[in-house]
Parts: C-alpha cells; sequence; structure tokens
C-alpha cells in the first residue's frame, strides 16, 4: 500500500495545504496522474502520483501538512485501508476502486457521506468501515481540518455542536462557515458576551487567514528584520541616455527592454565583478555563489513574489527583457513553478511604475543585498559648461546586510551600476 506523503516542491518549503483533490476518493489512478493541486510557499502545484491502483485521501481540502506527512494512499488489488488510528491513516470504505455511494466520479468532492454520532447506531461498524470517533463521546478528539479549527476560533463556532461534511465526517472550513452564517443561537454558544458599548470603535473586523504564500512573506521577512543588520546606500542616476535609447530601438523594432531589465543586466554584470555581492552570510562565513541568478520582484493579488533571472550576466539585455515579461505573466496569472522561484543569489525591487522616487527594501535572507529602484523624474541639473538643462534622474538605494557587505563595498556595487545605466550602449554587448 503505497502511501503518498506531502511533497517538497521547492527549497525552503515546510508545509503545503491540499488546495484541492483532483481525483475522486475510491477512484482508479496509473501513475504519472495528477491528483492533488498544493498551496506551497511560492506557488500553487499539481502534484502527480508516483504508483498505480485505487485512490484514497488521507488528508482533507484545505488541511495544513508538514512535508513527508502521508496524505493519501493508494491500494493494490485485495488491500484495504488498517484500522483507525494505524499509521495515522483516515478509515472509510473500500470498494475496489468505484467512487463512494453520491460521489461524482472524478472530482475532488466525491467523498464518503458525512455521519453524525445521532445517525450512527452502534451495531453500523463492520471490520471493513470502521468508523473514526468524531467527538461526539466524552473525551473524544473532534475530527476537523486545521484551516476549519483556526476559523471556528476566530469566528466563536463550537465545533462539537458541527457535523462535519468532509471525509468519514471530518469537519471542513466550509461547515464552519456555513455555521457562523446560521443564527446565532445555532451558530455560536449561548455564553457568547455582547460587545461591550462604546468599544474599539473599529465596526466590524473581518480576520482574513493568509495563504501559505504570505506566511512564507511574513515569516521570512520578520526572520530579516530580527537577524539582519543592514544598511542602505544611495545614489542618483542620470537615466537620459537610456530613455533616449530604449525610444530608438522602440522606433527600429517597435519594442524594446524596459529601464528595469537595463538594471538587472547591470546589476548582473557587476555581480559577476564583486562577488561578495553575489553571496550572503551564513553560520558566521560567507556563501559567494556560482551562478549569478537576480531576482525581480512581482507584485500579485494581495502577495508578492519574486521570480528568477538566471545567470543575468550571461543574458542579453533583449533576452532578460523576453524572461523577465513571461515570469510576471505566469507570476500574475499562478502558472509559475517553484523551480522558477528559487536560486535567486541577489534581487532588484522596482516601484517606479507607481511613482515612487525612493524607497527602502528587505534583504532576503540568504542574500547579502536588495536594490530599489524608483521612478525617472525630470529634473534640472547644470550640464559641463555650467548651463541649467533638463535630464532625467532615477534613484537607486542598495540595502544590504552589513555581515558580508561594509559602506565602501555597497558604495563601489552602486558606483558601477550607476555607470554601467549612464552609459547604456555598453549594456547592449
Amino acid at each position: 500500500m503505497p502511501e503518498i506523503t506531502m511533497p517538497r516542491l521547492s527549497d525552503s518549503m515546510e508545509e503545503g495545504t491540499i488546495l484541492r483533490w483532483l481525483v475522486a476518493d475510491g477512484a482508479a489512478v496509473a501513475r504519472g496522474d495528477e491528483i492533488a493541486e498544493i498551496e506551497t510557499d511560492k506557488a500553487n502545484m499539481t502534484y502527480e502520483s508516483d504508483a498505480a491502483g485505487v485512490f484514497r485521501a488521507v488528508a482533507a481540502e484545505g488541511d495544513a501538512l508538514p512535508v513527508g506527512a502521508v496524505i493519501a494512499v493508494v491500494l493494490g488489488d485485495g488491500e484495504a485501508l488498517p484500522a483507525a488510528g494505524q499509521a495515522g491513516l483516515r478509515a472509510g470504505p473500500v470498494d475496489g476502486g468505484s467512487a463512494p455511494e453520491g460521489g461524482a466520479s472524478g472530482t475532488a468532492s466525491a467523498t464518503p457521506p458525512a455521519r453524525s454520532a445521532s445517525s450512527a447506531p452502534a451495531s453500523d461498524p463492520s471490520p471493513s468501515m470502521p468508523i473514526v470517533g468524531d467527538g461526539s463521546e466524552p473525551g473524544a478528539r473532534i475530527k476537523a481540518s486545521p484551516v476549519a479549527r483556526r476559523l471556528a476560533r476566530e469566528l466563536g463556532v463550537d465545533l462539537a455542536s458541527l457535523a462535519g461534511s468532509g471525509p468519514g465526517g471530518r469537519i471542513v472550513k466550509a461547515d464552519v462557515e456555513a455555521a457562523a452564517a446560521a443564527p446565532p443561537a445555532t451558530s455560536r454558544p449561548a455564553a457568547t458576551p455582547a460587545p461591550a458599548p462604546g468599544g474599539s470603535g473599529k465596526g466590524e473586523v473581518t480576520t482574513v487567514a493568509l495563504t501559505s504564500v504570505q506566511k512564507t512573506i511574513a515569516r521570512r521577512m520578520a526572520e530579516s528584520r530580527a537577524t539582519v543588520p543592514d544598511i542602505q546606500i544611495r545614489t542618483e542616476v542620470d537615466v537620459t541616455e537610456l530613455l533616449a535609447l530604449r525610444a530608438q530601438m522602440k522606433e527600429g523594432r517597435g519594442a524594446a527592454p524596459s529601464v528595469n531589465d537595463f538594471v538587472v543586466k547591470a546589476c548582473g554584470l557587476v555581480l559577476r565583478e564583486q562577488p561578495r555581492v553575489n553571496g550572503a552570510y551564513k553560520d558566521g562565513a560567507f556563501e559567494l555563489y556560482e551562478r549569478v541568478n537576480v531576482g525581480v520582484a512581482v507584485a500579485g493579488e494581495g502577495t508578492l513574489i519574486v521570480p528568477t533571472v538566471f545567470d543575468a550576466d550571461a543574458l542579453p539585455v533583449t533576452a532578460i527583457a523576453q524572461a523577465t515579461r513571461a515570469l510576471a505573466e505566469r507570476a500574475r496569472g499562478g502558472t509559475i513553478t517553484p523551480p522558477e522561484l528559487s536560486g535567486g543569489t541577489f534581487t532588484v525591487s522596482n516601484l517606479g511604475m507607481f511613482g515612487v522616487t525612493s524607497f527602502t527594501a528587505i534583504v532576503n535572507p540568504g542574500q547579502a543585498a536588495i536594490l530599489a529602484v524608483g521612478a525617472a523624474v525630470a529634473r534640472p541639473a547644470f550640464d559641463g559648461d555650467g548651463q541649467l538643462v533638463r535630464r532625467d534622474l532615477m534613484d537607486l538605494s542598495l540595502c544590504c546586510d552589513h555581515r558580508i557587505l561594509y559602506g565602501a563595498d555597497a558604495a563601489q556595487f552602486l558606483a558601477r551600476v550607476r555607470e554601467l545605466l549612464q552609459t547604456p550602449f555598453a549594456l547592449l554587448a
């Protein structure tokens, strides 16, 4: 009886959430069939079965489980699920490959019908259909997914009063939401006190559970702020020639790399020249990375992800433009893969498209620095003859881990990036 465990789908993944089963409980699966959609700390991924047989779900949709935890099993001919409690598996009927009664073939919702304590006579269980305690007996543990338990605490719903609609009578998120929407007498304990008069004045408070990606962002940013002694170095870049070059490229080709693509290219070249910036401080030593992989921050709906442009020092700026556009589209469309979000050695974050002229970014753990790029703004300046002229200036801010990059190191890096951006034809080679 092969067990299917929560896979490690990215290098930083610690747990995953089962968003949706892609096969019916009790359906036949072949090796390589997609069986689940899993939310990782970086993206949503489909996962394939590595065995053939009868699929039986152990975990429910919405469950967040650590890497390595059993989420399903694949039964061979004549095999049945073990008795309740063995190997932590959920017990349920085995019917030799047909979908459970009332189920819909090929969908994740095809689960055994809900069973409450009041409707299950004591003489009903049989060796092939053991019933796991549902919390109706004194001292019994209530069967509910982690998401349902958390939501119940937030909404004040008594889990003991609910009959689960999940596999084996398990209480899932939808059960808690339905109970919360019901009249107070049936969904909330009678002892729940009414809000005190003259409360906080905030009105109704809605608590939104974080996705796995948002949890990872929160954890890693808090980790960075707590453990990375950072410094910020700023400079101003004259991008007048760069913008003129882009205009020429648009006239001749109909398209041109963005300013950010030129920034990524310039950073890639300087990272190759200055390897400590392309590294990290870790466990009392410097890690210096062989490849120059620049992460480009992309804002998605309710999240922030950082796709990676691999070998940015070796790619032409036009190839970088194609890669960043494709990565951004997949990131916003939810189709980007964990490998495309891993392996970054440096990060560029650009808020210039929102009109932001200057900001400070937070160093990603496992990297030495991150570059914040602002908008190009037309400003008056003096030329070599002392004449007042119009120039397009852009702010760059480098946030560094001071344990590996000191002030002079950061200043040298930023000065070299500025030099390349102010002579943009050198970036076309």
